[in-house]
């Protein structure tokens, strides 16, 4: 009886027909195939009958729809096939174990040669790799790499189960096949590799960070610092808001309900007498130079007024960076988030210098080296300042046409000849505790030279420091600064201001009759000049002043306590405070005392004073950044002390005449005069010890001795002294309250 042959559609997905012996299909969709069961007569020779079906489908080919090319071909399943739904891929790489074909016997590892005349029969064959001979893993297998993975699969599915007699080279039992789809390295096998290495992988993440850093993030934060600059999300600025403000300025005039602040009343009679300073940074804007212009005065004397309010009064496109937010900043993080503030640079993340930190920590552990993940300080700094450069650059740039005169001018070119079209850097606060951190104000001032020696912007700097050239001149060593000094004011402007200050709200009135304005009404402002000239010409004190005299109180009375407040300030702050500080009270009070019968002290002779000789010049620069008094120059050189405000010299004075306090800090002085003769006392004396013991008192020694003899009399009798004052000292102590 002829085979029945299944005849299959075209349409279904199959590649190839494993035929042995009811006509029933098993498909095997995810090796694109099937199993075919038939029945045939046992006189018929299977082989002929696997011919047969193969020269049917030759002559009469099925093929799939989405291959139309290949057409679907059989073998004969020679094995017992593992019908499973297990999620295994096949690919053209199988793995052939050699396992016994009865429980409790042996398998025959089969050679090359076998195995390639087992298998060649379903596809080229491009390799075979047997077991290496060091491997114990059992059992033993070999390795067939097939051209193709149909291949492959038609082996799998036709010789698994296969058993292989002792005749045959399968061993005195024979040997089972059990085949196993190897799989292939996996599509991500690159990227798994270098994923296992931190020396590879770290690397390679800084390169993305950092490319996805300046190609996306750097123009949103140079958009922003534009914005921040331009003012351009300012509501202050638009134009409405600005028409809607002029127009309720005009109800409030015609109303008569303006009022003046009396700051800005008071400060008028500043700004008069710093006219010619006011035009003179007016003027320096407009030229071009390569240099810094310094603004330098004590704190209180309006140094940032004069220069936002008056000097760039009206002026688009100022930047101001405040130091003191970013150096009172605690930690790396908390530091460039303020210098990110300070200038709109955003987003900022400076979270993650945190997160950098504990991956290059976990890094160190793991490969033995840091990665570099973690960025210093002023490399993070160095971003912000160089996103703001490019920033400010561009601003200056905005207003060129290609039309204009000098359209064919470079950008350098262009602004160098136009100094009018440069932003303002105002650096506020320069040298703010620089004793605690300079990398702040170094790499602020590395900034700001490149802004002016590359025409982008003028850069002003205010500061409270007199010493601020050390610092600007790293960063510009060979020019010389455009400075304006602003002091105290005089006696006459701080008068004006007072009363200026009082007339702040005065009502003008629209009746004929005028009202007397409420300086010309108090008859104790006649005492005004005698407390000018103790309160001195600072604008934090004049303006304290006038408001008390405001509240009711007469001139005298309001200085007085003013001193009295100042008083208390200087005990707390520099003379009876215990935390740690770099100078001692009894240092404190000596200053004290010598600047309460003097304007100032010659800086040279208060350095060889005996409580000022160790360390003192490191004192004295301390005192001063606490404010407490003012070093004064001399061709660059330290000339004289005077009291860090004016009326500091009132509050000095008043502190000596407190005979208990002056008595128990003088006490504190006189121990400390005594315990230094006494430790001088000690090293004469150790030292002629040293020279007595010597053989034969060698004539050599006789002036070193007399020498030595003369020092300790002097400090004996120094020591002598001090104790009689101290006596004395302690006898007011114990007496007065």
């Amino acid at each position: 009886m002829p085979p029945q042959i299944l005849k299959i559609s075209p349409k279904e997905p199959y590649h190839f027909l494993c035929l042995p012996m009811s006509l029933k299909s098993y498909p095997r969709v995810a090796e694109g195939g099937a199993f075919v069961k038939l029945s045939y007569e046992p006189q018929n020779n299977l082989e002929d009958l696997e011919k047969a079906i193969k020269k049917y489908l030759k002559e009469n080919p099925i093929k799939p729809w989405f291959n139309p090319f290949q057409r679907v071909r059989t073998n004969l399943v020679q094995g017992r096939p593992w019908v499973e739904d297990l999620y295994r891929v096949p690919s053209s790489r199988l793995k052939v174990e050699f396992v016994p074909a009865s429980p409790g016997r042996s398998a025959e590892e089969l050679s090359q040669e076998t195995l390639y005349s087992l298998f060649r029969r379903y596809g080229k064959l491009v390799d075979i790799k047997p077991q290496p001979t060091d491997s114990k893993d059992l059992p033993k297998f070999a390795y067939l790499q097939f051209n193709k993975a149909r291949h492959a699969i038609m082996a799998k599915n036709c010789m698994h189960g296969f058993v292989l007699p002792a005749s045959e080279g399968g061993g005195n039992t024979g040997t089972m096949l059990k085949l196993l789809y190897q799989p292939k390295r996996k599509v991500h096998w690159i990227w798994d590799r270098f994923s296992s290495h931190p020396r590879i992988i770290i690397p390679i993440l800084l390169a993305f960070f950092g490319t996805v850093t300046v190609a996306i993030f750097d123009p949103i934060r140079t958009f922003f610092i534009k914005a921040h600059v331009t003012r351009t999300f300012y509501i202050t600025d638009n134009r409405v808001y600005k028409w809607l403000r002029s127009q309720a300025s005009r109800a409030t005039d015609v109303l008569n309900l303006s009022r003046k602040k009396p700051e800005d009343a008071g400060l008028s009679a500043i700004w008069d007498d710093r006219k010619d300073d006011i035009e003179q940074i007016q003027t320096w804007l407009m030229e071009s130079a390569d240099t810094f212009i310094v603004i330098q005065g004590p704190r209180g004397s309006s140094k940032k007024e004069l220069v936002l309010d008056q000097a760039l009064g009206g002026r688009k496109n100022t930047l101001v960076i405040d130091c003191k937010p970013i150096q009172e900043a605690k930690g790396d993080s908390s530091t460039i988030y303020a210098a990110a503030v300070e200038v709109g640079y955003r987003p900022v993340f400076s979270w993650m210098n945190s997160i950098s930190s504990l991956i290059d920590l976990a890094a160190q552990g793991t490969i033995g080296t840091k990665t570099g993940f973690l960025e210093t300080l002023d490399a993070q700094l160095a971003k912000i300042w160089q996103n703001t450069a490019n920033a400010l650059k561009q601003i200056a740039l905005e207003g060129r046409k290609k039309d204009d005169k000098d359209s064919d001018l470079g950008d350098d070119e262009y602004l160098e000849a136009h100094p009018e079209k440069r932003p303002v850097v105002v650096v506020d606060n320069f040298l703010h505790k620089s004793q605690e951190n300079n990398v702040v104000y170094d790499k602020i001032s590395e900034w700001a030279a490149g802004l002016t020696t590359a025409n982008i912007a003028h850069v002003i700097f205010l500061t409270n420091e007199v010493s601020f050239s050390k610092s600007l001149s790293k960063a510009l060593p060979d020019c010389v600064f455009r400075q304006i000094a602003l002091g105290d004011c005089s006696p006459e402007v701080a008068k004006r201001f007072v009363i200026n200050h009082l007339d702040a709200d005065a009502d003008e009135g629209g009746g004929p009759e005028k009202k007397p304005k409420p300086s010309e009404m108090r008859e104790d402002l006649a005492e005004l000049d005698d407390c000018i000239s103790t309160l001195g010409g600072r604008l934090t004190d004049l303006e304290f002043l006038a408001r008390r005299i405001k509240t009711g109180e007469t001139p005298k009375k309001a200085v007085r306590e003013i001193t009295e407040q100042s008083a208390s300030e200087i005990l707390k702050m520099y003379v009876l405070d215990s935390s740690p500080r770099k100078w001692s009270s009894e240092q404190a009070w000596l200053l004290v005392k010598s600047l309460a019968h003097a304007e100032s002290l010659r800086y040279n002779e208060l350095l060889l004073s005996d409580i000022f000789k160790s360390g003192g010049e490191a004192t004295l620069q301390a005192l001063e950044q606490a404010e407490m008094i003012t070093i004064v120059s001399y061709n660059g050189r330290p000339a004289s002390v005077k009291p860090g405000k004016p009326v500091y010299s009132a509050a000095f004075k008043q502190l000596t005449e407190d005979h208990v306090l002056k008595a128990r800090l003088d006490l504190g002085i006189l121990s400390e005069l005594i315990k230094i003769e006494t430790q001088g006392i000690d090293k004469v004396e150790a030292e002629l010890s040293l020279l007595g013991s010597l053989p034969g008192s060698p004539k050599q020694t006789k002036g070193r001795i007399n020498w030595l003899l003369g020092r300790l009399y002097a400090g004996q009798d120094k020591v002598e002294k001090y104790e009689k004052e101290s006596e004395a000292l302690k006898k007011v102590l114990q007496r007065e309250y």
